[in-house]
C-alpha cells in the first residue's frame, strides 16, 4: 500500500519524468520529461503545469544564478534561456551520441555542474559521471551503465551516485574547495529478487544527511542513514518512481517523479497514476538546491 501521507499532485502521465527541482524564489517545481522532450514548470499553488519544449532529450538541469538553466542534453552541456531554448553549448558529449545521452545531474554548493551519462544499450559500461567547471568537462567516474542518484552530503564532504542497473549506490570523499573526488566505494548494494527488481534511481539528501533514493521498478522511495542502512520505506502507487526533490515553503515536501514508458498495458491499467508527480510530507526538511554559477 502507498504511504498514507503521499498524494499525486500532478496526474500528467509523463513518459519519463525526471529531475524535479524546487525553485524557492518562485515557489514552483521544475521537472523534465526526457522523452517528450520538455522541461516543465509546475505551480503547486494553482495546479498549472507548463511544458517548455526542448529540441533533444534532456536528462537533467539546474537553475542558473544569472537566469535560465544549465542542462545536460543528448549532445552535451548547454545553457538554456527561461523558456528552455538552447543558448550555448558549453561542452560536447564526449561519448557516442547515438548510444549515449546525459542523464542525472545537479550542482554542488559552489555552483559547479555535475552530470552523468547513460549507456543506452547497457552493453559495455561506457557511461561516466562528469563535472563541468572552469570551462572544462572532466570525467570523475567511469565504467557505469547508468549514472544516477547524484547528491552531496550537507557538509559537502561526500558525493553519492548510483549505477542503477547494477543495483549499487557509491560514495566518494569530496573536496568542496576544488571539486575533486576520492576513489568511489560501494556505500549500499541492493539485492534483487525474482519478484522485486527495485533499483536506485534519482535521489536527494535531507538536512540530517539521510539519502532518499527512488527505486525504479520497486514502487518505493527508500531513506538511507548516513552509513548506508535502510531507515524508512515509502510505497507509491506507481512501479517506476525516478527521482525525488525537497520543496515547498519549508522544504518538507518531497516531490517524486515517475515514468510510464515501456510499461505493459496490464501494469498501466493497475497503476493509472504512473508517470505522475507525487508529494510526500516529511518530518525532516531538505536543503535548498544550489544554482549554477558560470564562474564556478
Amino acid at each position: 500500500m502507498p504511504s498514507s501521507d503521499l498524494r499525486c499532485v500532478l496526474d500528467v502521465r509523463a513518459q519519463l519524468g525526471e529531475c524535479p527541482r524546487w525553485d524557492e524564489r518562485a515557489g514552483v517545481l521544475y521537472w523534465v520529461d526526457i522523452l517528450e522532450p520538455a522541461l516543465h514548470r509546475f505551480d503547486p499553488a494553482t495546479g498549472v503545469d507548463t511544458a517548455l519544449a526542448v529540441p533533444e532529450h534532456i536528462g537533467c538541469f539546474a537553475l542558473n544564478e544569472a537566469g535560465g538553466f544549465i542542462a545536460g542534453l543528448r549532445s552535451g552541456i548547454w545553457t538554456l534561456d527561461e523558456n528552455a531554448r538552447p543558448l550555448e553549448r558549453l561542452a560536447a558529449n564526449p561519448e557516442d551520441v547515438c548510444t549515449s545521452r546525459f542523464n542525472d545531474g545537479r550542482c554542488d554548493a559552489a555552483g559547479r555542474f555535475f552530470a552523468g551519462t547513460i549507456d543506452e544499450p547497457k552493453a559495455g559500461g561506457n557511461a561516466h559521471l562528469y563535472r563541468y567547471g572552469s570551462g572544462r568537462l572532466d570525467a570523475l567516474s567511469a565504467g557505469l551503465l547508468t549514472s544516477n542518484g547524484l547528491a552531496f552530503s550537507p557538509d559537502q564532504r561526500w558525493l553519492y551516485h548510483s549505477d542503477t542497473p547494477n543495483f549499487t549506490i557509491y560514495r566518494s570523499a569530496y573536496d568542496a574547495a576544488t571539486g575533486q573526488c576520492g576513489t568511489r566505494e560501494v556505500w549500499a548494494r541492493i539485492e534483487p529478487t525474482p519478484d522485486d527488481r527495485g533499483r536506485p534511481d534519482g535521489a536527494a539528501v535531507d538536512a540530517e544527511g539521510y539519502y532518499w533514493s527512488a527505486f525504479y521498478e520497486g514502487g518505493r522511495v527508500v531513506r538511507f542513514t548516513p552509513d548506508g542502512q535502510v531507515d524508512a520505506v515509502h510505497r507509491l502507487p506507481a512501479r517506476c518512481p525516478t527521482m525525488c526533490a525537497f520543496g515547498g515553503d519549508d522544504l518538507r515536501t518531497l516531490y517524486i517523479t515517475s515514468a510510464r514508458a515501456g510499461r505493459g498495458a496490464d501494469e498501466l491499467d493497475r497503476e493509472p497514476l504512473a508517470g505522475g508527480i507525487f508529494a510526500l510530507r516529511t518530518e525532516v526538511p531538505g536543503l535548498a538546491e544550489p544554482r549554477w554559477r558560470a564562474s564556478a
